[in-house]
């Protein structure tokens, strides 16, 4: 990664799964987490998709990654992968 692109240690990270490499130099991940429902007081699921930039292409479909957060890259795109956390199965 360049120097531009290396997130500081103080910003955000989230480990989440790829659901999409089909852009050039661009995964999307899908984090989910389990929060507490404000009224009711039930655990649910939440998720949410955010797009990554992948610098070399990587990472690929199932992939679990660490994204971090960063400079704004595109107008959707701010985070920056930063490892591989486990790589997808063969099937």
């Amino acid at each position: 990664m360049s120097e531009a692109q290396t997130p500081a240690t103080n910003t955000r990270t989230l480990v989440g799964r790829v659901v999409s490499d089909k852009r050039n130099k661009t995964v999307t991940v899908l984090v989910e987490r389990r929060t507490m429902h404000e009224l009711y007081g039930k655990i649910v699921g939440r998720s949410r998709k955010y797009h990554a930039h992948d610098e070399k292409g990587d990472y690929h479909l199932g992939d679990v990654v660490e994204i971090a957060e960063g400079r704004p890259i595109s107008k959707t795109k701010s985070w920056v992968v930063t490892r591989l956390v486990q790589k997808a199965a063969l099937v």
